[in-house]
């Protein structure tokens, strides 16, 4: 299984969040990169954001994320 560049615009965009407070989101403004709107509109259509241009991670979102972080430390640990 491969992740297509949708998927990995969705996965690099989770990981702009950060996780040491659930009071700070992320917003992707209107001038953004379009891959990047397109993007956080998937992550909202799935309930893993709570607004289409970013806002906070839900706790399904969260979770997703936390799980991402630690991938990335394993994968990039020598």
């Amino acid at each position: 299984m491969n992740y297509n560049p949708e998927l990995l615009d969705e996965i690099n965009l989770l990981m702009k969040y950060n996780l040491t407070t659930t009071q700070e989101g992320i917003k992707v403004h209107h001038d953004a990169d379009a891959q990047n709107i397109a993007a956080a509109e998937r992550l909202f259509d799935k309930k893993l954001v709570t607004q289409s241009d970013g806002g906070y991670l839900t706790d399904l979102g969260r979770e997703l994320t936390e799980h991402l972080h630690a991938a990335y430390t394993i994968l990039t640990s020598a």
